[in-house]
């Protein structure tokens, strides 16, 4: 990968955000009370398409969506979520790392969920790795659960599911970690990580089925959506491993799917969708206004 098609890149999705072509502008919002923000860690949205996921797909076809939405440079975890979640690019956000790193504290840009506690709401992180406690400033998220014994995509749901009823967050972020622990070990289209997928269509169920049993469906819009694709590297024993980071397109295309309270039914989203349009997406929906200096713009087109 050169460096010039890596800056190409940069200066490619940094326009998207300046311009904001994901929608003409802020516009009248679909107000719903409840966002679920659900991300699939190396969701590379073809093996998506292909993979029998009836929950993805009900969604995806019952909504709004595109498989070619894409993320940020580097295309790795941490940076990318943080795009996802404060709005900005990782110029602005400083986040280069990808690690647990308690020394480097807080992440320094203003959050979706900071701004959406701004204006009285109640505000959800339930992740599958540490290195997520970044954005977890003090003061921002009213309940976060991060537990190395409950990891996985449906131990993460599921403990979704046993408060959300009580506690009815009107901003929630959900990560699952599945597909991206497959894909490093046995490859991008492995059966493990085909299997790690339809884990997540398992936890993805119950989330909705939560959501339902709460009374809060009808007011709720989903956001299904992921970091970073991947590509397979050979390792010496010559067995596939996936990896990512470039700038590459298998490693930058991502899905994105919204589906609840005002979405177009059975649309295809065709303006360019970066990811940290997600935040501004989610802020939108509940009527939090945007911070000057965002760079995510509202998929509007995706709303009646």
């Amino acid at each position: 990968m050169t460096h010039s098609f890596i800056r190409f890149h940069q200066i490619f999705v940094f326009c998207l955000g300046i311009f904001g072509v994901a929608g003409a502008g802020a516009g009248e919002s679909s107000s719903a009370r409840y966002v679920f923000i659900i991300s699939y860690d190396q969701g590379n949205p073809d093996l998506l398409q292909r993979t029998e996921l009836p929950e993805y797909h009900r969604m995806a076809r019952e909504g709004a969506r595109t498989w070619e939405a894409y993320t940020i440079v580097p295309s790795i975890t941490l940076p990318s979520h943080v795009s996802m979640l404060t709005g900005v690019g990782i110029q602005k956000h400083q986040v280069t790392w990808n690690r647990h790193d308690p020394k480097r504290g807080f992440v320094k840009a203003p959050t979706i969920f900071s701004l959406a506690k701004e204006r009285g709401l109640k505000t959800a992180m339930i992740v599958g790795k540490e290195k997520f406690r970044c954005l977890e400033i003090p003061g921002t998220v009213d309940w976060f659960v991060c537990s190395k014994d409950r990891s996985d995509a449906k131990s993460v749901a599921e403990c979704f599911a046993e408060e959300f009823g009580t506690r009815k967050p009107n901003l929630v972020f959900l990560h699952f970690a599945d597909p991206d622990r497959a894909g490093h070990s046995y490859g991008v289209a492995s059966p493990q990580k085909i299997q790690a997928l339809k884990d997540c269509d398992e936890a993805l169920k119950i989330i909705r089925e939560a959501v339902a049993a709460a009374g809060a469906l009808e007011e709720s819009v989903f956001l299904l959506t992921a970091d970073h694709g991947s590509h397979d590297e050979r390792k010496e024993d010559g067995t596939l491993a996936g990896t990512h980071g470039s700038a590459e397109t298998a490693d930058v295309q991502i899905p994105w799917v919204a589906w609840g309270k005002g979405v177009k039914k059975n649309f295809t989203i065709s303006a360019p969708v970066v990811i940290y349009d997600t935040a501004a997406t989610a802020l939108w929906v509940l009527n939090v206004p945007l911070p000057e200096g965002f760079w995510g713009r509202p998929v509007i087109s995706a709303f009646e």
